[in-house]
C-alpha cells in the first residue's frame, strides 16, 4: 500500500496564469480498493493510490499540477476523482468518464470541481461509431463547456474515432504515443495517420506511458526515440504535452514517477522546449488559467 504524503487541500486561488504553472502531469490516477467497479474491465489493482500518495510524487520532483484521468475499471462513477479534485482545486485538474447520455447539471458540477475534459477509452471495446460512445446532445455540451476529449485507442483506429470528433468541433487529445501496433512500432499505418492529423492544430498527444506500447515502443528502446521525434516534427513542442500515468497500473513493479520524467528529459534535452512540454501547452489545454 502506498504512503500518504499527509498533504491537505487548500482555496483555489482566484486566476492561473499559464505562466505560473511550472510544470504539469497530464496523466495519472486516484484510486482505493474497495470503490464500485466497472461491470467491464481489464484490470483492478490491489492496492490503493490516494489523493496523498499522488501529490509526494508531485512534490518529490518538483511538478507543481496534475490531471487526474478517470481509471477505466472505475467506469463512470466519477465520485472519487471528483472529491480529490475538490481537496486540491489549486493545483489539479481532471478529465472524466461519462455516460453516454450526460445531463448538463451532472458536466457542469464536473467543471465546478475541476474537470476539463471526457474521456473515450476504447482499449478492448468492439469498433463503433462516436454516438455509441457519447451521444450529439451531450458532445455539444462537451464543446459549450470548452473541454477536450481525450482519446486511448490502437493507432490503426484513431482516424476513425478523431475525424468525426474534430468535425464535431472538439479539441482532441490522443493517449500514449498514439498507441501504434507494438509488432511494427512507428512503420503502423495509423500511427503515420495520426501525425498527419497535425495539420488539423487541434489534436494534442500525450508522450506518457511508451511501456503500454509493447516491445516495439518501449522507453529504453530506440523506436521510442523514433516515434517522439516523428511526433515532435508533426505537431511541434506546443501540441505535445507529459504524463507520469503514477501509479503504473499493471506495470508497477518496472516503472515508476521517476523513470518517466527521466524519460521525457532523454527526449526533450533543451530545456526551454521541456518546459513547453511540461507546461505551456497543458496551463491552457486544462483551464489552469481559468478562475
Amino acid at each position: 500500500m502506498m504512503e500518504k504524503s499527509g498533504i491537505d487541500a487548500s482555496h483555489r486561488q482566484a486566476v492561473h496564469r499559464p505562466a505560473h504553472i511550472a510544470s504539469v502531469d497530464t496523466h495519472a490516477h486516484v484510486f482505493e480498493r474497495g470503490l464500485p467497479l466497472a461491470q467491464k474491465r481489464r484490470y483492478v489493482p490491489d492496492y490503493d493510490a490516494t489523493l496523498d500518495a499522488y501529490l509526494a510524487q508531485l512534490d518529490t520532483h518538483g511538478i507543481s499540477h496534475g490531471v487526474l484521468v478517470q481509471p477505466s475499471f472505475l467506469g463512470t462513477d466519477c465520485s472519487y476523482m471528483l472529491d480529490a479534485l475538490r481537496r486540491a482545486p489549486e493545483r489539479l485538474r481532471g478529465v472524466a468518464v461519462i455516460e453516454r447520455n450526460c445531463p448538463i447539471d451532472t458536466l457542469t458540477e464536473m467543471a465546478n470541481a475541476g474537470v476539463a475534459g471526457i474521456r473515450l477509452n476504447l482499449i478492448g471495446h468492439a469498433d463503433q461509431p462516436l454516438d455509441r460512445w457519447v451521444s450529439a446532445q451531450t458532445l455539444a455540451h462537451v464543446r459549450d463547456l470548452k473541454w477536450h476529449v481525450e482519446v486511448h485507442a490502437e493507432a490503426a483506429r484513431l482516424q476513425r474515432i478523431v475525424e468525426p470528433l474534430l468535425d464535431a468541433g472538439m479539441n482532441v487529445v490522443v493517449d500514449h504515443f498514439g498507441r501504434p501496433d507494438p509488432d511494427i512500432g512507428v512503420r503502423d499505418a495509423g500511427f503515420r495517420r495520426l501525425l498527419e492529423l497535425a495539420d488539423t492544430q487541434r489534436v494534442w498527444v500525450k508522450v506518457s506511458a511508451a511501456y503500454r506500447n509493447g516491445r516495439q515502443l518501449c522507453p529504453d528502446d530506440h523506436d521510442v526515440h523514433e516515434a517522439f521525434h516523428l511526433l515532435k516534427a508533426a505537431f511541434g513542442v506546443h501540441r505535445l504535452m507529459w504524463g507520469s500515468d503514477w501509479p503504473h497500473t499493471q506495470f508497477e513493479a518496472d516503472e515508476d514517477f521517476a523513470h518517466a520524467l527521466e524519460l521525457l528529459c532523454g527526449l526533450l534535452p533543451v530545456e526551454e522546449e521541456r518546459r513547453v512540454v511540461l507546461a505551456e501547452s497543458a496551463a491552457r489545454l486544462y483551464m489552469f488559467d481559468v478562475a
